[in-house]
Parts: structure tokens; sequence; C-alpha cells
């Protein structure tokens, strides 16, 4: 779907005059816009309608009245972009609302979590012969990334990728007895469902952390249910990265806990190489 408001931000300098008083009226007000005539937008713009129609050819659209077409699925695609909510602008507000809506979700996340999910996810985790965690996308990735750090070090055989090709070839060559631990903070990803409904027709166990009732949802047999509400603030990163960390660690947690001994002899090992070779004291954490 072409992005018409996008694409008069991005072009603007390069139009002629005429273009640039119809980019600066449609750019101040898509809604009134959306109301006029060919001739009440070229007469506003102190143009001709012919030159209303060359405008709108230039954008890729056919005619005027497929411009309002996809001028109001930009419209709507984008609502909150185009009045957004006042954001805070001293830096002591803006710290106050990010630390604010941490805690917010980390105490969410606490109330709403699966635990019965977290413990079937844990125990199959444990028993696993290899782990793939996939993840894509910016937050998604990072959480994949993170799977692997908490579970190397536990001495279980992990590995992470967040391109879609690999996640495919992976989960094709993957041996039995491996566990997919997959992550997408909207539940849209469409190539990450299909790679999880490949993995599922392989017969691996897939545990899935995204939002509920969602596409990749449907393609979990362990799911671990990850809702919030985004921010109004357009500004502020989202604090959905940090529900999904909390969980990660309770997930992380929780396998090292069910694999007793053996996770604990594989981190002093790591920390003693960290005590001798870079820390010195026993105080760091298990890493950097």
């Amino acid at each position: 779907m072409l992005d018409i408001v996008g694409l008069l931000q991005t072009e603007k300098n390069g139009f002629t005059r005429s273009e640039r008083a119809l980019t600066d009226i449609v750019l101040a007000d898509v809604d009134s816009v959306l109301k006029m005539s060919i001739v009440d937008l070229a007469a506003q713009a102190e143009v001709s309608p012919p030159t209303v129609t060359r405008f709108c050819r230039r954008l890729g659209c056919d005619s005027y009245a497929d411009f309002k077409v996809r001028l109001a699925q930009s419209r709507f695609v984008g609502q909150r972009y185009f009045s957004p909510a006042a954001s805070p602008t001293s830096v002591h507000e803006i710290a106050q609302g990010v630390v604010n809506g941490i805690q917010s979700i980390i105490y969410e996340t606490f109330e709403h979590l699966d635990f019965g999910a977290v413990e079937r996810a844990a125990e199959s985790i444990a028993k696993s012969s290899f782990i793939l965690s996939f993840g894509s996308g910016g937050a998604s990735s990072m959480m994949a990334g993170e799977i692997e750090t908490r579970f190397f070090r536990l001495g279980l055989k992990v590995a992470s990728t967040d391109d879609h090709q690999l996640q495919l070839m992976r989960v094709a060559a993957a041996p039995p007895g491996t566990v997919i631990v997959a992550f997408s903070l909207s539940g849209n990803n469409a190539q990450l469902a299909k790679t999880l409904t490949v993995a599922g027709e392989y017969g691996l166990t897939r545990v899935v952390a995204t939002r509920s009732a969602s596409m990749v949802s449907a393609q979990s047999d362990i799911l671990l249910p990850v809702n919030w509400h985004e921010n109004a603030d357009i500004l502020r990163p989202t604090p959905g990265r940090y529900a999904f960390l909390a969980t990660v660690d309770v997930l992380a947690q929780t396998v090292a806990t069910r694999l007793g001994a053996s996770a604990v002899a594989s981190m002093r090992r790591i920390k003693h190489q960290l005590v001798v070779n870079r820390d010195g004291d026993d105080g760091q954490p298990l890493g950097d």
C-alpha cells in the first residue's frame, strides 16, 4: 500500500512550487482534504484542477479519486502520528515517564505470567538436545540473542538467529529433541509463523513468547503470552521489551533450577575463567 503521507514528507523538496503548495495543504489537514473536491483543493492551493491531477499522477495515483483513497488509507494506518499526544520535554520528566512505564509493565507481567506454561517450557528446554532461538525486527531479535546468552551459560547447546531464511533452514536440519524458542512482540510476523509451522511438521517443540490470539501464537506448543498496552507517547520507546526480558529471566532461572548441579558446574567454570583472566574477584556478573 502506497504511503501517500510519507511520500509527500520525503519528496516535498523536489516538487514544483505548485506541488509544494498542494503538499502543504494536504499535510496541514488530511481530514479536510479528504472532504474536498478537486475544484476545492485547486482553489485553496491557487492552482488549476489539471495541476492537481498531474500532482496525483506524479505520486503514483491514477486520478484524484485514487489519490483520496490512498490518502485515507495512509491516514488510517498512522493515526497516532498525525496528532501525537503531548510528550514531556525535560530530562527529569522523560526519565520519570520511562522508569514508571518500566515498573508498571514489570508488575503487570508478573500478574499475568502463566506459571504452568513457564514450567512446561523449562522442562522441555532442560531435556532438549539442542535449542534454536528465533526473533527478528529489533526487540524480538534481541530476545533471541538473550536466550542464547542465558542458556549457553547453563551448559546447554543453543544457537540464535534473526534471519528468516536461516531460521527455516535450521528448522529443517534440526536434530531430534530440538526445542524452538521464538519471540514476536507484535505476533504478526508471518515469516516466523511459517517457520514455526514447518517446525511443527518436523515434530519440534515450539515455545513461543508473543501476544495472545495472534498469528504467531497459533503456531506454538507452549505459549508464553506477553500482552501489554502500548505507549500513548509515540516518542517513548516501547516498554514491551521489558515484559519480554522479565519473561526470559523467569524462564532462564526456572531452567537453571531444573538442571541443578550441571548448570551450576557450567557456570562455575565460566566464573573461574572470568575471575582469573578479567575480574580478580567473584563479585562481578557472569559476563559483561
